[in-house]
């Protein structure tokens, strides 16, 4: 559905859309909007940058806020040969909305999930002998031809993967297992978000040390796969044959000034009306705890949207939204499901929109000033908006 654009201020038809609508939840005034154009720009703006041929797009944990169907059809729209997520579940969603590209499920489930994730024609990782037994014994009991996997060598991050002393035991492993064949072979960054981090470098000997070794054994993956959002945007030496981009697929920098000359267009909106307006008296305070008072008499609106929908009570006293093209101040403790903004002597009215994320006239609140204000990253930040916003999709 396209939604035209609001001016400061004013109730328009996208507001009026969500708070008339018939779908479940539609009528809270409060909703994300995704611009699927934006993904899917994204994507072929990361591919046509990049040293490798193939782009594998990360679209788990819901396609970090944004909806993962829909953003995975646009990032195959935008050009992404694979897709990725964390979870046998994710992947089952994605083939349940007929998403038939190739996904690889970043983690290895438990053993006895390895049954389901044939079923759903996903591409496994694997690292640890208990899953490749299991998933070896699964395809074997199957027939047909071989179940390619990717393996997983732990280069230095240290949270999972083979670890070093192991590599050559797995890559025997996996190249003996009758039911599977070695199709690739992949590792992750620790800090590529910092460009001149001297564990870059390990990293990527490390991982070339692991591309040898395989070659010793006969063992030649068809994709060889190291680089995240941040590798992509700045390590082309690394791209091998495909790069694994999460975040820049939605227009979010993995750093400040990261992207460089690669444009990348913020994916993600969240709008919300005043449901309600009331002057206070200076020195009247407001909200749970009674912890801001009014330095002067104001205006107070009331935003319904609170942490139960990601607006995090550490953003109390702290967050900005914007109201009618200006920046103003969150006011007092958020609470469950309502936060209040202190708008001063702006002519204001219940019904006006407010900008938690995105532009509001030539004003802007971004994800990565949620991230400085809360002490963590923009990441965070999208993924925890909760599911009861409405995500409403614009572009085809």
């Amino acid at each position: 559905m396209t939604m035209p654009t609001s001016t400061p201020g004013s109730v328009d038809s996208v507001a009026r859309s969500v708070t008339q609508s018939t779908d479940p939840g539609a009528w809270r005034p409060t909703w994300v909007e995704v611009d699927l154009g934006a993904i899917a720009a994204n994507v072929a703006a990361l591919k046509a940058q990049a040293a490798a041929p193939r782009l594998m797009a990360v679209v788990k944990a819901d396609g970090y806020g944004h909806g993962m169907v829909p953003a995975a059809r646009a990032a195959l729209a935008g050009g992404a040969d694979w897709l990725a997520v964390a979870l046998v579940e994710e992947g089952q969603t994605l083939r349940a909305a007929g998403v038939d590209a190739p996904v690889l499920v970043l983690t290895e489930p438990p053993p006895g999930a390895a049954g389901a994730l044939l079923d759903a024609r996903l591409t496994p990782t694997v690292y640890s002998p208990e899953f490749t037994a299991a998933l070896d014994r699964e395809a074997r009991d199957r027939g047909g031809a071989r179940v390619g996997v990717h393996l997983k060598l732990d280069t230095g991050m240290r949270r999972v993967g083979v670890p070093p002393a192991q590599w050559e035991d797995a890559l025997r492993r996996v190249g003996a297992a009758e039911g599977l064949h070695l199709e690739g072979l992949w590792s992750h960054f620790a800090v590529a978000d910092e460009p001149d981090h001297p564990f870059i470098a390990h990293q990527a000997r490390e991982f070339r040390r692991g591309l040898a070794l395989a070659a010793s054994l006969g063992l030649r993956p068809e994709f060889a796969h190291l680089c995240n959002s941040a590798g992509t945007l700045h390590l082309h030496d690394e791209h091998h044959d495909m790069v694994r981009p999460g975040l820049a697929v939605y227009g979010l920098e993995p750093a400040p000034g990261l992207a460089g000359a690669t444009r990348l267009r913020p994916a993600l909106t969240w709008r919300s009306q005043l449901s309600f307006v009331k002057r206070v008296a200076a020195g009247e305070a407001v909200s749970y705890g009674l912890r801001w008072t009014a330095p002067r008499e104001t205006t107070i609106g009331s935003v319904p949207a609170g942490y139960a929908d990601g607006v995090t009570r550490a953003l109390s006293d702290r967050g900005q939204v914007l109201l009618r093209g200006r920046r103003v101040p969150i006011a007092g403790t958020v609470c469950m499901d309502q936060f209040l903004v202190d708008a001063g002597e702006l002519p204001v009215a219940a019904g006006d929109e407010v900008v938690l994320i995105g532009a509001q006239g030539d004003a802007a609140v971004t994800a990565d000033d949620w991230a400085a204000w809360l002490g963590t990253i923009n990441y965070e930040v999208v993924c925890g908006i909760g599911k009861r916003v409405p995500r409403r999709y614009l572009g085809p």
